[in-house]
């Protein structure tokens, strides 16, 4: 007797716990609901785009921009061009006494390391 008492309330509370659950995955499912409803007619009232539509179009543009290269203007997979080893001269003072901020840069070409 003790043991169907004992399962009848366990059922009972179980019950219970699923029906508070419903409830409360039902009332936010309704508050989500009524925020999206009052953002959207603020944003047709404003005439601006909600700051969450603005956000996740950014990113996107961002994802877009960086899948593409870093560099625009360059295409995946293509090798880096042609690697240059600078060598750098410091221009003496003019015999006048004017110093020069001028540095001699002469290029030279060298082959790339695998």
């Amino acid at each position: 007797m003790t043991d169907l008492l004992g399962r009848l309330i366990a059922g009972a509370i179980k019950l219970v716990l699923v029906l508070a659950a419903t409830v409360f995955v039902v009332s936010f499912l309704l508050a989500a609901l009524v925020v999206v409803v009052l953002v959207s007619l603020w944003s047709l009232i404003t005439g601006r785009k909600p700051a969450p539509v603005v956000m996740f179009t950014r990113m996107r543009e961002q994802s877009q921009r960086y899948t593409q290269g870093v560099w625009p203007g360059t295409a995946r997979g293509e090798p880096p061009g042609e690697v240059v080893d600078v060598q750098a001269t410091e221009l003496k003072d003019r015999p006048d006494g004017a110093v020069d901020d001028v540095v001699d840069v002469t290029a030279t070409p060298s082959r790339p390391r695998h």
